[in-house]
């Protein structure tokens, strides 16, 4: 028998929170990119998405109109921002996770289905950009990984209860947050209990940035990238060595001790 080490990395339900105060247009963009880049296969998907009250149905509208503009087509073609799903039996568990959030009550705004017009002719396993509204929190869809491109939206109204909502999950691999006040967005950044927080962005990554979950979630452990994903790879060991004149003289003999 030997102990192996591991690092894991095991998923995640990320947040978006997006304030008041922000660019709409920019932050639909981030919303859509944190989650439609990858075709929604990537485990740090922001998916879950809180929007303020306030700028709710704005946002929910732009969102829509820009969902619905997405080229899907063949991944090798220029101008395709929409390609497959690695196999038919995770189309089909997306297309499920859909249809059971209709029945669970959820808003479909957008997509569900197949994508209109994809020059590869019935080839390949193609869900559209897909958008809910009036998600509830307790529902298959707010709370469980897709891993497709499928978003649900909520409305907040204050920063506190973003924050709650946004880490009421079993995961803690990444958070984004977008707002133009410098001081909010590292306030809720610390809060956020994930190991990745973007700040007016989702989704860079950067070979030298540590990645990996919270400790004691279900997002796993260790960390890849970066110096400390270097570590993992390594067995470290410590060298000590006394380098001065004097006896060490933690026994001592009679009157010589240093206590």
């Amino acid at each position: 028998r030997q102990c192996k080490p591991c690092s894991l990395e095991l998923g995640g339900k990320s947040a978006l929170i997006v304030f008041e105060d922000c660019d709409i247009d920019k932050a639909v963009e981030w919303a859509m990119f944190g989650c439609f880049w990858t075709n929604g296969q990537i485990c740090s998907a922001t998916s879950r998405v809180l929007v303020h009250s306030s700028i709710h149905d704005d946002f929910l509208e732009a969102l829509q109109a820009r969902s619905l503009e997405i080229r899907a087509g063949d991944p090798m073609s220029r101008g395709t921002r929409l390609g497959p799903l690695v196999s038919a039996a995770q189309r089909d568990r997306v297309v499920g996770m859909i249809r059971r959030a209709e029945e669970e009550g959820a808003r479909l705004v957008c997509g569900g289905g197949r994508p209109k017009g994809v020059v590869m002719d019935g080839v390949g396993y193609y869900v559209e950009p897909t958008v809910f509204a009036d998600v509830d929190d307790s529902s298959e869809l707010w709370r469980e990984e897709v891993f497709g491109p499928v978003l649900a939206v909520r409305p907040f109204d204050t920063e506190e209860e973003a924050v709650v909502a946004a880490n009421a999950t079993k995961y803690g691999l990444a958070a984004a947050v977008i707002s133009s006040d410098a001081a909010r967005c590292e306030r809720v950044a610390r809060r956020m209990r994930t190991g990745l927080v973007w700040v007016n962005c989702s989704q860079p990554c950067f070979p030298q940035l540590p990645w990996g979950g919270k400790v004691g979630r279900a997002s796993g452990h260790g960390r890849d990238l970066g110096e400390a994903g270097l570590d993992a790879y390594l067995d470290l060991k410590s060298v000590v060595t006394y380098t001065s004149a004097d006896k060490w003289d933690w026994y001592p003999q009679q009157h010589k001790s240093k206590l």
